[in-house]
């Protein structure tokens, strides 16, 4: 008799799900046995994903085009996935952008637009099913923030600020969580292979210079640190021993060691 998967009988909406981490995770945890709900705006790779992920791992995976950054973005898609008849177990909020540079000169859409993508959508699904979460004695919510949450951010601050508050809220919610059976993980890339760093521009900084991890790398451990509940999950050795020399720096050279790394390359 084939061993019962972890996730059997379980679905996990993941956001994002069309590209890079967020895909990689989606298949971490229909590996597993999770059935999966996939969103993102581009309707086409969606459903790519979506058919292979079933074929590969023998899961059912529905895509459902969402556009999370506007108003209400997260109760849409809710109201979809009921009117589907589907349920959800796990969230995984996965779904962010960035834009490095200087906050002057910036556009007010886009740095509102991280906000609302980052933190507001993340709080509304989260908020959505973290009740029957906690009735059911199950599940669970994955965060994926940033080495960013650890420390401002000159030349990046809106998308360093709104990581801050991912990694600050998923810290609560694992705390009010202790005990009932709903696992909360916050999972903080370092540098990684993905599209988002095309459109943060974060491939034209010194930051790039840094060793940069492969996205299954990364979703691999975040869906690791989840299923054993681990409260945050830093990728990488020296991403991990950075992030922990944080609270020891002086303030003005922690500033500055940012600024430095955030500063477009040279020549």
């Amino acid at each position: 008799m084939a061993r019962k998967r972890r996730g059997e009988g379980q679905t996990a909406l993941v956001t994002g799900a069309s590209a890079g981490i967020g895909v990689d995770l989606a298949e971490c945890f229909a590996q597993d046995g999770y059935n999966l709900v996939l969103a993102a705006r581009s309707a086409d790779a969606l459903r790519d994903v979506a058919t292979r992920l079933a074929a590969k791992h023998k899961v059912t995976a529905t895509p459902i085009a969402a556009d999370l950054q506007v108003q209400g973005g997260g109760s849409k898609l809710a109201a979809e996935i009921k009117k589907q008849g589907l349920t959800v177990d796990v969230v995984v909020n996965n779904a962010g952008y960035g834009i490095a540079g200087a906050f002057d000169g910036s556009k007010l859409d886009e740095q509102l637009g991280m906000i609302d993508l980052n933190d507001r959508a993340l709080v509304e699904l989260t908020h959505i099913y973290w009740p029957q979460m906690l009735k059911n004695k199950r599940g669970g919510v994955l965060n994926v923030a940033s080495t960013a949450a650890f420390q401002p951010g000159p030349l990046m601050a809106i998308y360093y600020a709104s990581k801050a508050f991912v990694l600050s809220f998923s810290e609560a919610l694992w705390e009010e969580a202790n005990g009932t059976g709903v696992h909360v993980s916050c999972l903080c890339p370092g540098p990684t292979q993905s599209k988002f760093r095309d459109r943060a521009g974060t491939g034209k900084t010194r930051l790039s210079n840094r060793k940069v991890m492969t996205s299954m790398e990364v979703a691999r451990q975040g869906y690791a640190g989840f299923r054993n509940n681990k409260r945050v999950v830093i990728t990488g050795f020296s991403n991990a021993m950075t992030a922990r020399l944080v609270p020891f720096l002086p303030r003005r050279t922690l500033l500055k060691i940012v600024r430095g790394v955030q500063s477009p390359k040279e020549g």
